[in-house]
């Protein structure tokens, strides 16, 4: 049996850990936050003792690890959650990959393997809170962002896409939202889908697209707003992420 001292050592230090990590998911207003990531890294850790040691004074038979184990098949429940749906856009896959992780944090730390789940700790946080910044720098150059205010009608969409199809313009993504609404391209907002929307309402669409060598952008500009319903089209001035 381990001491009291180092039993509450590992539980602490587990709830700190996923406390790190659910702060950064919870500044990114993401699904799982603060409080959810803390109860799975301090569950795991939990769970983790009860294997190893819980049963010390019933018998020294057995696997330990067949308890610990479930946690790494049943976090999935949680990271279910996190993932949702809209059209053709995914978001939650990195908050539902952090609660996982944080599972086999836990684990390891109740298991007394504190250099792994410290070192694995740490990277997780790295990659959380610094390769994002890397990210968008990459997205920023290799993609820019068309909004386009317009009046909604039948075939809008079709005309610009057709648009940017004769001056060699790919399309990445399209976001659809009323002018009330506010929408990041980090996905904190919900956008409505062009079916939701009513014809003849004032709409911004986004468009993250890229860019051929040759691109003229005042004919692509002056061409853009003769499409009959468009009001108003420019470049997104601030930095654009592109989340796969």
């Amino acid at each position: 049996m381990i001491s009291i001292y180092e039993l509450i050592l590992r539980l602490v230090l587990s709830a700190i850990i996923g406390g790190l990590i659910g702060m950064e998911r919870e500044a990114n207003n993401r699904p799982a936050g603060l409080r959810t990531h803390v109860l799975v890294t301090l569950g795991s850790s939990l769970i983790m003792l009860l294997s190893t040691h819980g049963f010390d004074t019933l018998s020294n038979t057995g696997d330990p690890a067949r308890l610990a184990a479930q946690v790494v098949s049943g976090i999935g429940f949680l990271g279910a959650g996190t993932i949702l749906r809209t059209g053709n856009s995914i978001k939650g896959l990195t908050t539902a990959a952090s609660l996982w992780v944080c599972g086999g944090i836990g684990l390891a730390i109740g298991g007394g393997y504190y250099v792994g789940g410290l070192t694995t700790a740490a990277i997780v946080l790295f990659s959380l809170m610094s390769l994002g910044v890397l990210e968008k720098r990459i997205f920023t150059k290799k993609y820019r962002v068309l909004i386009v205010q317009c009046r909604e009608r039948t075939g809008l969409i079709g005309d610009i896409g057709q648009l940017l199809g004769r001056h060699n313009v790919t399309i990445k993504d399209i976001k659809i939202f009323r002018g009330t609404d506010e929408y990041d391209y980090e996905g904190n907002e919900s956008f409505e889908t062009i079916d939701s929307i009513g014809v003849g309402s004032i709409i911004e669409i986004h468009l993250a697209v890229k860019l051929c060598k040759d691109f003229k952008r005042q004919d692509f500009f002056q061409e853009i707003h003769r499409i009959r319903g468009i009001e108003q089209a420019a470049w997104k001035n601030n930095e654009f992420s592109y989340n796969l």
